[in-house]
């Protein structure tokens, strides 16, 4: 993972205390209010045909509502599905362009609560334009993100209709799980969201991988640790954890991110590593908030008790 998303990761707390700031949105003519993702009344233009998104999850939430036509524009790291790639793209963090935005005058902007600034923020709300923070760090917070955007896009039905079938998608994993025949509820898992190179960071309670995790019946080795946590490899080999899922990225170049992780010192005496469980997980599926967490609780089943 590089260096940049494990900023991302650490300034997520101060971010969500930045949004709760945020003044409501300025526009004049309004049809309702809405509650957005991090508590804040916000009221909503008459009309909205045109949104920029900064959030990947979000962005893959609205093409699955069926919203995507309203996109004209998106953040940097937005690139499922490959459509996207049509959009303009205006940038993300430090490279978000207000001038940008704002030329495209959208009715609304919908912000992650990770990557933009309270500056950034004001300057659009200055200009008259909405904005709608939102933010999901669990499986729960994720189904209010889509009916959020759902009531903002109206697509109130479609946002019911695939938060239930996520619903039933997960169910259906969890009762496969516990019929499987290697379902032993003790066995536990260490979620790698940081490599050792930048520093170790796992996911802990309150994380939607750790309730990946429990779906398919496997406990978290860190569930003692809340959210995403800087760890030591002391602690990972003290856990000696029976799973290692990592989603650092291979560019192509030295070690894959197994070959890194069972290669480390002191790692060969793991449960994980002699038993060759270890998952390089893509990045994109298992950290976007959106429907393709329904794809990694498969792909986590599948190495969970298929490999």
């Amino acid at each position: 993972m590089r260096s940049s998303k494990k900023t991302v990761l650490i300034a997520t707390v101060l971010a969500v205390f930045q949004f709760t700031t945020f003044a409501h949105g300025s526009k004049e003519s309004i049809q309702n209010s809405i509650i957005d993702g991090v508590g804040r009344e916000i009221t909503l233009p008459a009309t909205i045909t045109k949104i920029v998104v900064t959030q990947p999850g979000d962005v893959e939430i609205l093409y699955r509502l069926g919203a995507q036509d309203m996109i004209v524009g998106r953040g940097s790291y937005c690139d499922y599905p490959e459509a996207t790639a049509t959009i303009p793209n205006v940038g993300s963090g430090d490279t978000f362009s207000i001038e940008q935005v704002i030329a495209l005058n959208p009715d609304v902007v919908i912000m992650g609560t990770m990557a933009q600034s309270l500056d950034q923020v004001q300057a659009l709300e200055s200009a008259g334009i909405t904005v709608v923070a939102t933010q999901a760090t669990t499986i729960e917070d994720v189904y209010a993100t889509i009916i959020l955007l759902g009531d903002i896009v109206g697509k109130e039905a479609e946002a019911s209709t695939l938060v239930k079938s996520m619903q039933e998608s997960f169910s259906a994993i969890t009762d496969k799980a516990k019929k499987h025949n290697d379902f032993t509820p003790d066995k536990t898992v260490y979620f790698e969201v940081s490599p050792l190179q930048w520093g170790l960071w796992t996911a802990g309670s309150n994380t939607f991988m750790t309730e990946l995790a429990h779906l398919c019946g496997i406990e978290n080795a860190f569930t003692d640790t809340d959210g995403w946590a800087s760890i030591s490899e002391e602690q990972v080999l003290a856990r000696n954890p029976d799973f290692i899922v990592t989603i650092s990225t291979y560019n192509g170049d030295g070690s894959t991110p197994i070959e890194e992780i069972v290669t480390r010192k002191g790692w060969n005496t793991l449960q994980a590593v002699t038993n060759s469980t270890v998952y390089n997980a893509d990045a994109n599926i298992i950290s976007r908030p959106g429907p393709r967490l329904v794809d990694a609780a498969n792909q986590l089943y599948s190495f969970f008790y298929e490999q």
